[in-house]
């Protein structure tokens, strides 16, 4: 009976959200925009926005460093994500920060064959910081924080994306947001991430959904705790890279491996550039980290990394450098959407860029 009027408050609160979001034109602009997080008044970058850009990588260049191009922006400024996912041709962004809120419950879809975006069934639960996965059909959103990077929750959430419906799954044991989310062989791994209602805590856990059972299991937990770090699957291994310290802008070039078969994390060549709230995606059997930021910059570098030969390179820097946006590949190329131009959480930009070998 509580879970009943849980699940019917959740419901209202998501129908009231998609109400209150403005309705997308049939005719969207070509010009990205930026926002204020907090005051609409605000329409410009601070005068140290262009100094804190950075592009520098200290890996090697790639032979093939690749190129980025402008695609169909988000339909307004979005950022805090955390993260994105794609499933048949299309990337679903979900909750973050726009239009002057912190918790948003938007749910964006784009359509990397038509260049353009739509709008899907919002969030049951507006949050930022949210960790989405897809997997067969299905779209995974996972916590989050409820106010500006604190007060994470356990609510977890499936949407049919053939059905365009939301239900609630089995909610996370341990509330928590900024964490890494993959899919793998059917089953969702949450993984690390931030904790604690008012203090941010870094954690390492590890938590495993199982969606034939609905059901959470633990795995092994990450050698080292961390939030707003990124993750991939790769050659059947789960890459977690970079990441911060308890909310600081204390980072880390960790990157370790987890093999699912033996249940094991193991160490494997760090990311050169050192970073949080950058996102990861693999193309043509390399996983690339994509933007990030540290203290007092905002990066721009894309590091890509070759797991036969435990090494990275250093590819094509993003032409609109932000953190806390996603990315998904689609085919031939890297999409890159939305996210914060300015290290902070202040400033939030509708770019989409896209990258190719």
């Amino acid at each position: 009976m509580i879970e009943s009027a849980r699940r019917r408050t959740l419901l209202k609160a998501a129908l009231a959200a998609l109400a209150a979001a403005p309705a997308l034109s049939r005719a969207q602009s070509t010009d990205a925009v930026i926002m204020h997080v907090r005051d609409a008044s605000i329409t410009r970058l601070p005068a140290n926005a262009e100094a804190q850009k950075s592009i520098d990588s200290a890996a090697p260049r790639a032979a093939q460093p690749g190129h980025w191009n402008a695609r169909a922006p988000l339909p307004f400024a979005r950022s805090e994500m955390a993260s994105a996912a794609a499933w048949n041709g299309r990337m679903h962004v979900v909750g973050g920060y726009g239009n002057l809120r912190v918790d948003r419950a938007y749910h964006h879809v784009y359509d990397a064959a038509k260049n353009a975006w739509s709008e899907a069934a919002p969030l049951p639960r507006g949050a930022s910081h949210v960790g989405v996965a897809a997997a067969n059909g299905m779209l995974y959103a996972i916590g989050g924080f409820i106010e500006q990077n604190k007060l994470p929750h356990e609510d977890a959430f499936a949407f049919d994306i053939a059905k365009g419906e939301w239900r609630m799954i089995a909610p996370l044991p341990r509330a928590r947001a900024a964490a890494c989310v993959v899919a793998l062989n059917g089953k969702i791994h949450v993984i690390a991430g931030a904790s604690g209602r008012d203090i941010k805590k870094s954690i390492d856990w590890h938590e495993v959904y199982d969606p034939a059972a609905d059901r959470w299991e633990t795995r092994a937990p990450l050698p080292d705790p961390r939030d707003h770090a990124g993750a991939a699957v790769l050659n059947g291994s789960i890459h977690l890279i970079g990441g911060g310290f308890d909310g600081s802008n204390r980072n880390t070039g960790l990157h370790h491996a987890y093999d699912p078969k033996t249940d094991a994390w193991e160490l494997r060549a760090p990311l050169p550039t050192a970073r949080n709230g950058h996102a990861t995606a693999v193309l043509r059997e390399k996983m690339f980290v994509i933007g990030g930021e540290s203290s007092g910059k905002v990066h721009g570098q894309i590091e890509g990394y070759d797991a036969k030969a435990d090494r990275w390179e250093s590819y094509a820097p993003l032409p609109t450098p932000r953190h806390g946006a996603g990315a998904v590949t689609i085919g031939n190329a890297v999409y890159f959407a939305g996210g914060a131009p300015v290290a902070g959480t202040s400033f939030l930009t509708s770019v989409n860029e896209a990258f190719t070998l």
